[in-house]
């Protein structure tokens, strides 16, 4: 049968009919070696822990108490972690700013201030670039991806590799999902309206911001609000509606904007100091690596669950609603791509990581256009017809 009958005969429409020819050129590169499958926790329940000592944790968050989504995994990793060892390794967590300030909650976890830490790898875009690929670079993978990419791809081993450098250990604690594209003072219409526009943006967003005239701003969760309040910053992104709407950004910036480019499914993790990490006992190394990975399911239901009615809710209370216009979208992505190809040229550290995550999503996205892609392409034609 002719390959183009087929297309046709099967139905699969212009995006299969784009996505065959690429799986045919995917199909000629080096194959990957099958992963290590991860550590299935339902599979291997931890040991009795009669007869090992009590041990007690400090976790340093980097997000504030008022975000349950995002700050509560850290509180769903300690719960899990004290049911599973009769309550001998607790782990006390404290929000950002209560022993250590936000963005530095990994350098106290690397000095063995406090023994772990829950943030963003992203926060320290400054240290070495190739943190922010621990948490998202823009146009990267989705959440779902991204678990791929750790779990059954080389993503867990080639990080480990990395931050093994800065004495740490780290662990997948969560991720947003795609989030939204942030809150501003005035509309973008076009390219130009970003030129000397002043944003909260961590990370390669904020570089990818800065090529388009943008000026970046760092600020932690708990001082975007009255920054945007008072106009020191004339545009903030956060996460998504449920967190967005609790900091109240809504009452000081009308438009939200969508999608979220630079953060396609944002991770955020666990890093937990390495010499205290091999000093734990097993069946507490155990436990600490189960809860991880429930705190890391958890959050992402929790998002899917908690966004679709805070979107109803923000845009009931005045929110507008903006997609960016497709000259900002394809300027920001032509940037993204020639600062990776930069980076790349000079940091073995974040090519090595890069070049695997890059490989893992090209096949990644041409199967998700397929089956996905269609599938919510031809319901989003039927809320259209409802409408």
């Amino acid at each position: 049968m002719q390959r183009r009958d087929f297309i046709k005969q099967a139905g699969l429409g212009l995006a299969a009919a784009t996505a065959i020819p690429l799986i045919a050129q995917a199909q000629s590169q080096p194959a990957v070696a099958p992963p290590v499958p991860p550590p299935q926790p339902e599979s291997s329940p931890p040991a009795p822990t009669g007869g090992l000592p009590v041990i007690k944790w400090r976790l340093a968050s980097s997000f504030p108490k008022s975000l349950d989504t995002i700050y509560g995994a850290a509180s769903v990793l300690a719960k899990r972690i004290a049911e599973l060892t009769d309550g001998k390794f607790e782990i006390r967590v404290f929000a950002g700013g209560e022993i250590v300030p936000p963005f530095g909650v990994l350098d106290a976890a690397q000095q063995n201030t406090v023994e772990c830490c829950h943030t963003c790898g992203y926060y320290y875009h400054g240290k070495n670039k190739a943190f922010s690929i621990d948490t998202a670079i823009p146009f990267g993978l989705n959440a779902r991806q991204m678990n791929g990419w750790y779990y059954y791809g080389d993503g867990l081993t080639l990080s480990r590799e990395f931050f093994a450098k800065y004495s740490l250990v780290n662990f997948p604690g969560g991720n947003t999902g795609t989030q939204m594209g942030g809150w501003f003072r005035k509309e973008v219409k076009t390219l130009d309206d970003l030129k000397g526009l002043k944003m909260r943006i961590p990370g390669f967003g904020a570089e990818v911001f800065s090529a388009l005239g943008a000026v970046p701003q760092a600020l932690p969760g708990a001082e975007i609000y009255p920054a945007l309040e008072r106009g020191a910053i004339d545009a903030a992104e956060w996460v998504g509606p449920y967190d967005d709407e609790k900091l109240g950004f809504y009452k000081v910036a009308k438009f939200y904007y969508y999608p979220g480019w630079w953060e396609t499914g944002p991770q955020i993790s666990f890093y937990v100091n390495k010499e205290q990490w091999e000093k734990l006992p097993k069946p507490y190394q155990a436990a600490f690596e189960t809860a991880a990975i429930e705190a890391n399911l958890l959050m992402m239901a929790a998002y899917d669950a908690k966004n679709p009615p805070a979107i109803q809710r923000l845009v009931q209370n005045g929110t507008q609603l903006k997609r960016y216009p497709d000259d900002v979208m394809k300027a920001a992505y032509d940037a993204a791509q020639k600062i990776y190809a930069e980076e790349s040229a000079k940091n073995p550290d974040f090519k090595k990581l890069y070049d695997s995550l890059h490989a893992f999503q090209q096949l990644s996205d041409i199967w998700m256009s397929l089956p996905e892609g269609a599938l919510a392409n031809f319901m989003q034609a039927q809320m259209r017809v409802k409408k």
